[in-house]
């Protein structure tokens, strides 16, 4: 039969296992969680990654696989790419010609189908030469007011309904000149397949921004929602100055605004903002166009076409839309900045 000692001894031996194990346990029965950060560059802007998780899990490997799933979209929609989908399809000139696509192409143009009927043409992925012509883009034009007949004869080859979807992923040109500029809507179909990334590795409460555009999910580490501010729409305010601040939870939200890309002729503004209906810069004192819906995809293309809808046509889209909230600010002609909300957004 053992002594004391050594049945003391035996049980001293196992102590740290037990211990581990009870730490273990009590961390598990507390909740405790860790928060987790990572940032890149992506679409010539740059993305900003929170993560909150259970203290044992491991995030390690989630960076490279972001950045992974980033750079096929990229090579899918960049335009700065010759050889992306999207600039072979705007160097394809055979009118009525399938055009084979991608997943993520296919699904953001049915996206932008939806954007562009709901909103009467106010959003439109095929605006992007009057862009140019205005001296915004890809173009040695600039400050400079570009001749009606110009535009006239450009706007013959704008119209998104000048490309078909076929199922089966294709696409089909009825204008030979037209071409696409997903830039408007791409970003945020971003921050939906990095959501869905990091929800596939187990992962509910996280915060996904590229470019300003936003997914959240879940809590933040203290429990409580997650905060989202909104830049002040003044030329001259800093970018991260706060006008107001919302809360989010399991929706996209994307920020549209034309308060510091305009030039000045005469003293009338033009901003980088075109309607693609009529070919000119908007002028409807919109200064800003917050959007939150399911999606940040949805969210990021209908807060262009809100610029351009104007407050009052853009308020009575929204307040049709399902699981659909915006925040629009207008400024008056001397200066003051005036909020409207549609019926169930909240802000401070």
């Amino acid at each position: 039969m053992e002594n004391d000692s050594s049945k003391i001894g035996s049980t001293l031996k196992y102590l740290p296992a037990l211990f581990l194990i009870f730490f273990i346990l009590l961390f598990a029965g507390c909740g405790l969680k860790k928060e987790a950060e990572f940032s890149g560059k992506t679409m010539g802007t740059t993305y900003h990654i929170t993560v909150v998780t259970g203290v044992f899990t491991n995030t390690k490997d989630l960076k490279g696989q972001v950045d992974l799933r980033l750079d096929e979209i990229n090579k899918s929609m960049s335009t700065f790419r010759k050889d992306s989908e999207i600039s072979r399809f705007n160097a394809h000139l055979n009118v009525g010609e399938k055009f084979r696509i991608s997943d993520d192409f296919y699904n953001v143009m049915i996206v932008a189908k939806t954007i562009y009927e709901e909103t009467g043409g106010a959003w439109d992925g095929t605006v992007k030469p009057l862009v140019d012509l205005w001296g915004f883009g890809k173009s040695e034009n600039r400050h400079t007011i570009p001749e009606k007949s110009r535009i006239a004869a450009m706007l013959s080859n704008i119209g998104f309904n000048n490309i078909e979807i076929i199922p089966g992923h294709y696409l089909v040109k009825k204008n030979t000149a037209i071409t696409l500029d997903l830039a408007s809507i791409a970003k945020g179909y971003g921050v939906d397949q990095v959501a869905a990334l990091i929800r596939a590795n187990g992962i509910q409460h996280f915060l996904v921004e590229i470019g300003g555009e936003v997914f959240a999910a879940g809590l933040r580490k203290d429990g409580k929602n997650w905060r989202i501010g909104i830049n002040r729409p003044h030329k001259n305010a800093p970018v991260d100055q706060v006008y107001r601040v919302v809360d989010l939870q399991d929706k996209g939200f994307a920020t549209s605004g034309d308060y510091r890309n305009y030039f000045e002729v005469n003293q009338q503004r033009f901003s980088h903002v075109i309607d693609p209906r009529k070919g000119f810069p908007v002028d409807n004192g919109v200064v800003s166009v917050s959007i939150i819906s399911n999606t940040c995809t949805f969210a990021d293309g209908l807060a262009t076409a809100v610029m351009v809808l104007g407050h009052k046509k853009g308020l009575d889209l929204v307040n049709h839309l399902d699981n659909t909230e915006c925040f629009i600010v207008t400024q008056s002609k001397d200066g003051v900045l005036i909020d409207h909300y549609s019926k169930g957004f909240k802000t401070e």
